[in-house]
């Protein structure tokens, strides 16, 4: 067992009051607005998400937003004249 401890009454030094620095409890949500959509995932990605999940003690729907997320935002970021052209026609002016 450890020691006890002794408590005594001697001056503890300068000290500096330090101004509440901590976040508050809503401002640690941090959750998106959320948007439901049905989507089919092939059954060996699904598989892998939900493997991956239980090593990692998560949700896999949680991996697989996450995983979109960071594409989308990637993808923002990166500048606009960098298309492949897949999928793209050309307009009539």
């Amino acid at each position: 067992m450890s020691a006890k401890i002794k408590y005594t009454n001697e001056p503890l030094g300068k000290l500096e009051v330090v101004s509440d620095f901590l976040p508050r409890p809503e401002d640690l949500v941090f959750r998106d607005e959320g948007v439901k959509v049905t989507l089919a995932l092939s059954r060996r990605s699904v598989e892998f998400f939900k493997t991956q999940a239980q090593k990692h003690n998560t949700q896999y729907q949680r991996m697989i937003r996450r995983l979109l997320d960071a594409y989308a935002e990637h993808h923002e970021q990166l500048p606009a004249s960098r298309s492949s052209g897949r999928g793209q026609k050309r307009r009539a002016a």
